[in-house]
């Protein structure tokens, strides 16, 4: 059985995901170019060709800063971390750094249904390796301050739990029914502004 062992505080843990986050970020912005010199047609056919890049580079960005914030949120009452936290956490960073690789299909292979099974396989694991933290800190109320913060509530667990459930589910979807399936994401749109109503509601 695994022992909870303090192991110092959460600083520079988080130091490290802000670094990480933002490389994954700049790494995104990297595949974004048009040719030097191109007559004014081509620059045109050149910047029509470079929507569906700008298009996966959104997407790509909106996932990561969404689990940057909520990474935050999470440790913002943290006192301490031990080896579990510590180990669940790189193996998130593990795959927000593998992120631009999975935007770069999706961006130029769109229309291949494995490369959205591809991305969303890839955010589906980086889901659950976040709501993995979430859930060791929520039993883990030593590792925590005083208060009770609403990233160790059911109802913030159940939100990260939707984004785990939609993107696992969209992998084998993508193989069946195409690549129009990744429309399916935009479900997560009302799930998460209803559970961050409820959270935020007034007891």
């Amino acid at each position: 059985m695994w022992t909870s062992r303090p192991d110092g505080g959460p600083e520079r843990l988080v130091t490290l995901v802000d670094g990480v986050f933002a490389i994954a970020v700049t790494l995104l912005v990297l595949d974004l170019s048009v040719p030097r010199d191109l007559e004014p047609a081509a620059y045109r056919d050149a910047l029509r060709d470079l929507l569906p890049d700008l298009g996966a580079y959104a997407i790509s960005v909106a996932v990561l800063g969404s689990f940057w914030r909520d990474h935050r949120r999470i440790f913002q009452d943290v006192r301490e971390i031990d080896g579990q936290v510590i180990g669940i956490s790189m193996a998130g960073l593990g795959i927000a750094a593998l992120v631009p690789f999975p935007t770069r299909l999706l961006a130029e292979y769109g229309a291949q249904p494995v490369s959205v099974a591809i991305y969303s396989g890839a955010v589906a694991a980086l889901a659950a390796a976040h709501l993995a933290v979430a859930a060791v800190l929520a039993r883990r109320p030593w590792l925590r301050h005083g208060r009770i913060s609403e990233a160790a509530t059911p109802l913030y667990l159940l939100d990260s739990a939707a984004s785990v459930a939609v993107f696992t589910a969209t992998v084998p979807l993508a193989l069946v029914a195409g690549p129009r399936i990744m429309w399916v994401w935009l479900v997560l749109v009302p799930v998460k502004v209803y559970l961050g109503r409820r959270l935020h509601a007034p007891d």
